[in-house]
């Protein structure tokens, strides 16, 4: 226990930082967040809402991202009532770095063009076949914020909750980077045709966002990479995201079959080609911090000092002198 104390655990750390409790309250946060607007659509009808068994249309993938909406809300009520969570705030907040108007280019940037690069390949392998479809850009802009509150609720549920919590009870910040990106992981394991390619593909990204987070201080670059991960894939070509099938896109998959870069039921996220993109992206990080001397964010640096022991009091070896 001693060992642990000394190498592993942290002197700032609290009870519910422990793995498996850190992991329970962040999927608990998941459900009560979805319940609260679930309860939202059932006393405000004109509230997006949507049904399993509901046809494809706008309407229903808009009620589908909409579902996270009121994570943010209860995530945020997590961090602030405890006095202890509350610089966790810091992770969000603008700071010049990965957290900037140059964070938010370089997730859109990544997101955008990674999937991108995968649609085109399959489409010039014979893959993926795409017809132009006819929609409302207003509806796309609405969509586009829907997306980003689902993306961004996943986001600040792992990469920020989370990781901050295991960060804050671990000593090595590998814990909480290979921790959340595994706790990413399980909550796709249900989606539709989830495959080993994409369970390894959703761990790969969810450590890419992690080593964002904390090498650049960069949760923005964490949500918008996400966010136009999720909407380049299901809303401008159509194709599955996550197991997802496309309902109201910019382009109309007329055609797939399964390639390097593209599996029909999972999309490009149940592919090699993905992982393989992935995987060189990560390494490409790690190289790039290494090279610069990038040192991870620490929030709880200035918590983590010894906790200094009374000193045990002098015991006297003979009587005091009197004097006269």
């Amino acid at each position: 226990m001693e060992w642990l104390r000394q190498h592993v655990l942290r002197n700032c750390r609290k009870f519910t930082d422990m793995i498996p409790i850190a992991m329970a309250l962040t999927f608990g946060l998941l459900l009560l967040g979805s319940l609260v607007w679930l309860l939202a659509t059932h006393f405000i009808p004109a509230l997006p809402s949507y049904a399993e068994d509901d046809p494809p249309s706008y309407e229903k993938i808009l009620g589908m991202y909409m579902n996270f909406a009121c994570i943010w809300p209860t995530v945020a009520l997590a961090i602030a009532i405890p006095p202890a969570n509350r610089r966790i705030f810091r992770d969000i907040m603008p700071n010049g770095r990965g957290n900037s108007l140059k964070g938010i280019a370089l997730g859109l940037l990544l997101g955008f063009g990674l999937n991108t690069a995968c649609i085109v390949i399959s489409s010039l392998l014979g893959h993926v076949s795409l017809g132009l479809a006819d929609v409302d850009p207003l509806r796309m802009l609405a969509l586009f914020g829907a997306v980003f509150l689902q993306s961004g609720a996943e986001e600040i549920t792992s990469r920020q909750f989370l990781f901050e919590k295991l960060r804050r009870r671990y000593q090595s910040p590998w814990v909480a980077i290979i921790f959340n990106s595994l706790f990413f992981m399980a909550m796709h394991l249900f989606n539709p045709g989830i495959s080993a390619f994409a369970v390894t593909q959703i761990f790969l990204i969810g450590f890419i966002f992690s080593l964002f987070v904390h090498y650049f201080d960069g949760l923005w670059i964490a949500i918008f990479f996400h966010t136009t991960w999720n909407y380049t894939q299901n809303i401008i070509f159509g194709c599955p995201n996550s197991g997802q099938p496309g309902m109201y896109s910019l382009f109309t998959l007329t055609d797939s079959h399964a390639g390097p870069f593209f599996d029909p039921i999972f999309g490009v996220e149940g592919s090699v080609g993905a992982c393989t993109l992935l995987a060189v992206l990560a390494v490409g990080i790690l190289v790039f911090v290494k090279v610069k001397g990038i040192q991870g964010k620490d929030l709880w640096a200035d918590l983590d000092a010894p906790r200094l022991e009374e000193a045990p009091k002098p015991e006297l070896t003979s009587k005091p002198k009197h004097f006269a």
